[in-house]
């Protein structure tokens, strides 16, 4: 199973995006607190539609608390980074870290222990960053994919 985690997200239509993704790809989607908005948003609900069911998704207190649920390496995306996503090998288990949309990850989650590496996903110049659950769906099927799709028909 692959792990989606997002630190500290802020706008609740991307995260209920999210949950819809974890359920149709069958990876973990992992919110570390403090979170913009109440689990019961009516957007964040509106975004999920009926997949909130399907979705495996947890709340953390903390980054420390989300990453020692990730069993394998954790990738932070990032625009500060020279290592496209599309470079790296993935492997059950691991994780991609998104940081929050207005503005990224901080340093201190970059550098925490956990983290393997730093990638990217490119992009025209000139322009500052994708909206966080089209990255996350990005880098989560490619992982997906060169892991042959398990699970899906």
């Amino acid at each position: 199973m692959l792990h989606i985690i997002f630190w500290e997200p802020e706008i609740p239509g991307n995260t209920g995006a999210a949950i819809r993704l974890s359920a149709c790809t069958g990876s973990m989607l992992h919110l570390v607190k403090p979170l913009g908005f109440d689990m019961d948003d009516a957007k964040l609900r509106r975004a999920g539609l009926d997949y909130h069911d399907l979705a495996h998704v947890r709340v953390h207190d903390s980054l420390d608390d989300a990453l020692a649920q990730v069993p394998g390496r954790v990738w932070a995306l990032t625009g500060h980074a020279t290592t496209m996503y599309s470079d790296v090998t993935y492997a059950d288990g691991d994780g991609l870290l998104f940081g929050r949309e207005s503005v990224g990850l901080s340093e201190e989650a970059m550098n925490h222990s956990r983290v393997r590496d730093r990638v990217r996903i490119q992009m025209v110049e000139g322009v500052r960053s994708l909206n966080l659950a089209n990255s996350a769906s990005i880098v989560l099927y490619e992982a997906w994919r060169q892991l042959g799709f398990p699970g899906g028909v």
